[in-house]
């Protein structure tokens, strides 16, 4: 007899695991099914090891500049690019085991292989989910596994289902990565060597954070990207400051740009690169990262003869992460743009506590989930762009505050930055708020916070910021979106 669960989760990534913490929390019997390693891509191969790889090239970046703060460093500091790539995956493995723990603490089974949905739910009766061995090798937490960790084999049932299977590397037709000379970010975060020459083709986040890092390990990187400006999602003025400052640390950068084509040698690559004016150069590398986005996983789960709606390779969900099925759900990269971890485990909270009947559960709001770029300099921002809040019609202020006017920045030796908020004119409610700059990604969440409180201009500028800080800059660009700027 099949087992039953009230809760089951498919994909153990920062949605997926977060939400079986809180149905775990909630006193809901659950399980999450994985076919690969817990935590998903994000601790394993994303978020976390990416950054601890950012944080090696910040580093070396701070040491090959010593004099610039009155030090003296004899001797050159080099990357051991191997120690690198160890101490990245040593940390994706602490986190990764600290999943299996908090599975075991709100008692959570875990059960690994591959899952598909057979049997919707209908009136009584649960939907119906089978899992076979996963044909992707188990990296399991700990060895012996804890009692919480299952066989991978057999047949389970539960009242509620939820998609959690996250995304993977876009491949264009024609460039396809091959593990060897065109990289996705698996193998962009395990070099076995640094390559002389890279070309990285895409300037979204992870086209730009790899174009960061490898520039920083001393490879000459040149970043090829589709749309007229680097990180095309983010407001233009902010893009403009970032990419001038990527390019005086040495990356190339070309816009408008289409790789049309890739041949391929023993041991580098020669791209076709196509501008907007149909003029076509030959870029020849070592390797080259395609940074082209991702997919969702949504083939092999039984959506289709489930009849669950999708739209672009996506499922359609609501605010609480129903999908059209009732009883099966989808919270994270799997349910669309945009594909961050933070907005996965926010649906997956939301998600589960409207399973568990919570009153005042609150849809997730995707206007007000922050974006954030781990390059130097870093990027970050939340709601709309000066271009989109004028598209709309919206009447707006715009306030500016430069880091070259921050004494805190200054004293760092990063006065390279700014800080950029965007009000309505009428009601003074904070439509956007967008910086480029040190530590941009620790201070975002406080304009993240003001947009939820429904904070206006008026707040802000009489909230008390401390000095010396880099968060200054936050309160002086909203004083200056009202000609009341006291440092600039």
């Amino acid at each position: 007899m099949a087992e039953n669960y009230d809760v089951i989760i498919i994909g153990s990534g920062p949605g997926g695991y977060v939400a079986a913490v809180r149905a775990g929390q909630l006193g809901l019997k659950t399980a999450i099914v994985e076919r690969e390693h817990l935590g998903g891509i994000c601790l394993n191969w994303g978020c976390i090891p990416t950054k601890a790889l950012l944080r090696s090239a910040e580093v070396l970046d701070h040491a090959n500049h010593f004099k610039d703060y009155g030090l003296v460093l004899e001797g050159t500091v080099k990357p051991d690019v191997n120690a690198v790539v160890a101490r990245s995956r040593g940390v994706s493995e602490r986190l990764s085991g600290g999943v299996g723990f908090l599975m075991k603490k709100n008692k959570v089974d875990v059960i690994w292989g591959e899952a598909k949905i057979t049997k919707a739910a209908s009136g009584s009766q649960p939907n119906e989910i089978v899992v076979v061995k996963s044909a992707k090798p188990i990296v399991q937490p700990q060895n012996p596994l804890p009692k919480n960790i299952k066989s991978a084999e057999g047949t389970y049932t539960a009242k509620h289902v939820i998609i959690a299977t996250g995304a993977r590397p876009r491949a264009l037709p024609g460039i396809e990565p091959d593990g060897k000379l065109i990289w996705t970010y698996f193998e962009a975060m395990k070099p076995d060597f640094l390559p002389k020459t890279l070309l990285v083709m895409g300037s979204g986040a992870i086209g730009i954070e790899f174009a960061s890092f490898y520039r920083s390990m001393g490879v000459d990187v040149t970043v090829a990207e589709v749309m007229p400006t680097v990180m095309p999602v983010e407001d233009a003025e902010i893009s403009g400051i970032a990419r001038k400052q990527l390019e005086k640390r040495g990356l190339k950068i070309i816009t408008d740009a289409k790789v049309t084509k890739v041949e391929k040698a023993a041991n580098s690559i020669t791209a076709h690169v196509e501008t907007k004016d149909g003029k076509v150069q030959q870029i020849t590398a070592d390797r080259m990262i395609s940074a082209v986005g991702v997919q969702a996983n949504i083939e092999n789960l039984g959506l289709e003869a489930l009849g669950v709606k999708t739209d672009r390779g996506c499922v359609v969900i609501d605010g609480y992460g129903n999908t059209n099925v009732p009883g099966v759900y989808a919270i994270g990269d799997v349910a669309g743009p945009p594909m961050l971890a933070h907005k996965a485990e926010h649906e997956g909270v939301v998600c589960v506590e409207k399973i568990a009947g919570l009153p005042n559960v609150h849809p997730t709001d995707k206007s007000k989930v922050p974006g954030c770029t781990y390059c130097q300099p870093q990027v970050a921002s939340v709601g709309l762009t000066e271009a989109k809040a004028k598209e709309l019609g919206r009447d707006i202020r715009v306030g500016r505050f430069p880091f070259s006017a921050n004494g805190k920045a200054i004293a760092l030796g990063e006065d390279q930055g700014l800080c950029k908020v965007i009000f309505d004119k009428k009601t003074g409610e904070l439509l956007g708020a967008h910086m480029v700059g040190a530590e941009v990604t620790e201070l975002i969440q406080g304009f993240v916070i003001a947009m939820n409180l429904e904070t206006t201009e008026e707040e802000l500028m009489h909230t008390i910021f401390p000095h010396p800080t880099v968060s200054e800059t936050m309160k002086e660009a909203s004083l200056d979106a009202y000609g009341r700027a006291l440092n600039a």
